[in-house]
């Protein structure tokens, strides 16, 4: 059995249909592609399918294959392993019911079915860097053969749409070991293929498949698949098979070679995780199993000038690579895992779309000009920066970033879009303008900005002043004026007292804001005041910060992003488009802010353990919703039921930033309260 079974399901589980189809599985291939469904063995949504394509990586994410359907005869009986919903309200073949064991290996999904007397086993996995994915069997118990028949359920759309086929005829045609598939003329070609197995040309829609998840959230819940060809095999004990699902005719067959491929891989990267780390302090196991989750928001973006170019996905199934969720997350999927050249790449990458002293906001799915519509994008660029720095000691990256980052502190100051601009009077960073979204909550309905935080939001001015007293370090470091940088920080760290809310004893979210002044609701983002290394508040604000924050937001999974009893407060995310977008900032607890609390916990109490215990839900945060992962948000109200992504980037990263700092922090404080009787928050 692998070591790196640290999640594993059985029949409690497995058997029950509701509790299954909550738990989904996701393995991905290094270039924006993806295999995901349920551990029941089917589809809940329109973003599950066993090859999710990038055509264009890492975007252009196509549903290719949506399943393939397992039919088995052993000992006189057939069974069938599936398991689907139809419009109908059937669920039909009932899969679920053979499942003995589910289990994670590292990444890998893996299945155990009891099929009377014979146990057959069924992994999913995928080829880094290729569309390619292998669906593996092995008979491991019984007795004479095990046959097999295997639908292979085939489509040809954006991972966002869904089919409805009427009358489309895919040409279905025989190669060696399988078929080809061409959707219409000019589709990419793709190709269902074994070694193990005889294949049978079919080309027949099934229709009015059921997604029960897309009906929860208000979108299309139904669609058609093409059945497009039979794979029949011949199992006894010990023998395994495999499909290959490829828009490469020359992919290899022999998916146990990429197995143990995989395998070497995820072991290389916990090694390297580890290698840094006090090998005698006790961690979690979800530690590590966040680690290989990690390397799933690492896909490749190659540009001019950067060939091995790396972006981060923000969030499975759904996201793209976003800026602002890339800069965020970096510090904890590269430098927190050991792998500063990741980090490396990522940063140079994303200095060549540098535009006006920004970054960009996200990518466009079909390709095509980035958005800007982001001001923290940038300012997190400096901290991912700053921490690459103090990991690596890598001067030769810093000079080329150096320009970079010079430039984007000049557009800031002279002024750039949307009226991001410095405000002379108080030094402080002011943004937004009418029907734009510039901040992380960031849900727009319509013309509707719901929550649109135009003037000076607080944790805007609270990068801000770090990011200047980073280049000014920066500047010292490779011999540069930094006098500039030195008095803005000054001037913008004296400014930012204006945003003390003395009659709450917290920070305004927002001050100076447009016809409104200064805005006392009580949400999450003053938290950074504390987390960053530059704090502008006195000791005093900081603990109350702390305190307000862990009194009205802070739950098992992360903070509220509006405190219960505010005005528009609203703890369910549920509903339609329009009714999850308004809850979306609203109540919603977001589970990336944990880290950042725990941080600022510790910065004000000092006490390892106490910021450590934040962290205790995790491990069973790791066992439902996306199996392995972490979900991007929570109800703000009891249960905290997750919602959104089943796997977000910065959930993950965050809380593999915050563990590591936390482990290193205490060291340092021991060390400093031992030397000098005095404590110091690390940078």
């Amino acid at each position: 059995m692998n070591s790196n079974v640290t999640i594993r399901f059985g029949r409690e589980i497995c058997g029950n249909l509701e509790e299954a189809e909550s738990r989904e599985w996701l393995v991905t291939n290094g270039i924006g592609g993806y295999a995901s469904g349920t551990i029941a063995g089917g589809m809940s949504r329109r973003y599950h399918g066993l090859l999710m394509a990038t055509l264009h990586p890492p975007v252009g994410r196509t549903q290719l294959v949506a399943w393939v359907d397992e039919i088995v005869r052993h000992g006189g009986a057939e069974l069938a392993l599936a398991t689907h919903r139809w419009a109908s309200g059937a669920v039909e073949p009932k899969g679920f019911q053979h499942i003995e064991e589910f289990r994670l290996e590292g990444t890998t999904p893996f299945w155990t079915y009891a099929l009377g007397g014979a146990r057959l086993e069924k992994r999913v996995f995928m080829q880094q860097r290729a569309n390619t994915t292998y669906v593996q069997y092995t008979m491991v118990e019984g007795s004479g053969s095990l046959e097999m028949e295997l639908k292979a359920l085939v489509n040809y759309r954006d991972f966002h749409g869904a089919t409805h086929a009427g009358e489309w005829q895919m040409r279905v045609e025989p190669v060696e070991r399988g078929i080809r598939v061409i959707a219409f003329d000019g589709a990419t070609p793709f190709f269902l293929m074994s070694g193990g197995a005889v294949c049978e040309v079919r080309n027949e829609w099934y229709r009015d498949y059921f997604f029960a998840a897309e009906k929860e959230r208000g979108l299309a819940d139904r669609e058609d698949h093409l059945f497009a060809a039979s794979f029949y095999a011949k199992l006894q004990v010990g023998e395994s098979f495999s499909v290959v699902l490829t828009t490469d005719e020359s992919s290899g067959l022999d998916a146990g070679a990429i197995l143990v491929q995989r395998a070497a891989d995820e072991s290389t990267l916990l090694n390297a995780s580890t290698s840094k780390k006090d090998t005698s302090a006790i961690e979690p196991d979800w530690l590590s199993q966040l680690v290989l989750a990690a390397d799933q928001f690492i896909v490749k973006r190659a540009s001019p000038g950067e060939p091995d170019g790396r972006t981060v996905i923000a969030g499975y199934h759904w996201f793209g690579d976003w800026g602002r969720d890339t800069m965020i997350a970096l510090p904890g999927l590269t430098l927190a895992t050991g792998r500063a050249d990741v980090a490396r790449q990522i940063l140079l990458a994303f200095a060549r779309y540098v535009d006006g002293g920004m970054l960009p906001n996200n990518f466009p799915d079909a390709g095509g000009t980035p958005a800007y519509n982001t001001v923290d994008a940038a300012l997190w660029y400096f901290e991912a920066a700053r921490q690459y720095f103090g990991a690596t000691r890598d001067m030769q990256t810093l000079q080329k970033l150096f320009p970079v980052l010079a430039g984007m502190i000049d557009a800031h100051v002279k002024g750039t879009r949307y009226q991001i601009h410095v405000d002379s009077t108080d030094g402080l960073l002011y943004s937004g303008e009418a029907g734009v979204q510039l901040t992380w909550m960031d849900a727009k309905i319509g013309d509707w900005v719901v929550t649109p935080r135009t003037g000076k939001a607080v944790e805007i001015n609270a990068l801000w002043i770090n990011a200047l007293e980073t280049m000014a370090g920066f500047a010292r470091l490779l011999t540069k004026p930094s006098e500039t940088y030195e008095v803005l920080a000054q001037k913008a760290k004296g400014g930012f007292q204006r945003f003390w809310n003395t009659q709450g004893a917290c920070c305004y979210d927002v001050i100076d804001a447009p016809g409104f002044g200064n805005d006392a609701s009580l949400r999450p983002n003053q938290i950074f005041a504390v987390a960053l290394p530059i704090s502008p508040l006195t000791d005093a604000q900081q603990k109350a910060v702390v305190d307000i924050c862990a009194e009205r937001l802070l739950t098992p999974y992360g903070l509220r992003s509006l405190a219960q009893g505010q005005s528009g407060y609203q703890g369910h995310y549920h509903g339609g488009p329009r009714e999850r977008d308004a809850a979306y900032h609203q109540g919603t607890v977001w589970a990336w802010l944990l880290g950042p609390f725990a941080l600022a916990h510790f910065r004000v109490y000092r006490d390892q353990n106490a910021a450590k215990g934040f962290f205790d839900s995790i491990g069973a945060a790791t066992r439902f919703y996306g199996v392995g992962s972490l979900a991007e948000i929570y109800d703000g109200d009891a249960p905290f039921a997750p919602r959104g992504c089943i796997a977000q980037a910065w959930s993950v990263s965050e809380v593999l930033r915050a563990w590591t700092e936390l482990s290193r922090a205490q060291k340092r404080v021991d060390k400093e309260t031992t030397m000098t009787g005095k404590t110091a928050f690390p940078v």
